[in-house]
């Protein structure tokens, strides 16, 4: 019997979702138990070794979320917004930690997920790397070091399947830079540019999204002023570093109380 925590992977045959369960299979420091996939997927009732082009692994791809998430004691949740809300409710029943990576949640899902970490552990971010989690720390600090004179803008560069705008780290970042501030981003949040938009409003927060080729992640966060200019950036070349992060907020929480947490929590920053 394996005494490692159990974990689930949804979506499984995205990119992310195969990066993920071939990093669970190998670990030693958890196991896989389950992978789901949406109804009618090719992928139902094949092992999912099998299914990714390599040996069986004794593990089945299932669309039964509450089937599956009753075996296991972490699900990390790559998917779409409609589908991670389901998710949370079967994860909080089962009462294991729900690991979302998913972004473009709106308000009402965001607040159906607070629901569920009443009773289950969720650790939500909008990017899972240590040096992203660092950049929103920094983004904060600067932000909250300069004054509206520093104009504020938030870029962000990923593949062209994405399939949402800013992206969900874009938001993070700007999300930082607004409490730095003392404001809320939805006062001075500023994305959608296009045609004759007037002067720049003091004090906005910007962002700008580009999409093309297989551009994994690059964010930066543009302090502008008359005479200077302050950039932070970060730069992702492999989608490892968010499977990584995945799995350390996975272990991370078998032992932490429910609630909502995020990635500056599981890092200790």
């Amino acid at each position: 019997m394996n005494d490692t925590p159990g974990i689930v992977i949804t979506g499984g045959s995205g990119r992310m979702g195969q990066s993920l369960i071939k990093a669970v299979l190998a670990s030693d420091k958890c196991h896989l138990v389950g992978v789901l996939e949406r109804n009618g997927h090719d992928w139902i009732g094949q092992d999912i070794g099998t299914a990714m082009g390599g040996q069986p692994v004794g593990v089945a791809v299932t669309d039964d979320a509450l089937e599956a998430f009753a075996r296991a004691q972490a699900v990390i949740d790559f998917t779409a917004p409609a589908a991670t809300v389901q998710f949370a409710e079967l994860a909080a029943q089962a009462r294991a930690v729900h690991v979302i990576g998913t972004t473009g949640l709106s308000d009402e899902d965001l607040r159906a997920i607070n629901a569920a970490a009443r009773h289950a552990v969720i650790v939500r971010a909008g990017n899972m790397s240590l040096g992203v989690n660092l950049l929103v720390k920094l983004t904060q600090q600067v932000a909250a070091a300069l004054d509206a004179d520093f104009d504020i803008e938030v870029i962000e560069a990923h593949h062209n399947q994405k399939v949402d705008a800013p992206s969900g780290t874009a938001l993070m970042l700007g999300e930082a830079a607004a409490a730095g501030r003392g404001v809320s981003l939805d006062d001075v949040r500023d994305s959608g540019r296009d045609g004759m938009t007037g002067a720049r409003r003091r004090g906005d927060i910007g962002f700008c999204a580009i999409r093309g080729g297989d551009i994994v992640g690059e964010h930066d966060v543009l302090f502008a002023a008359a005479g200077e200019r302050i950039v932070l950036r970060h730069i992702a070349t492999d989608r490892s570093i968010f499977v990584r992060g995945a799995l350390r907020a996975a272990l991370w929480g078998q032992d932490k109380r429910p609630g909502e947490y995020d990635m500056v929590d599981v890092l200790g920053l």
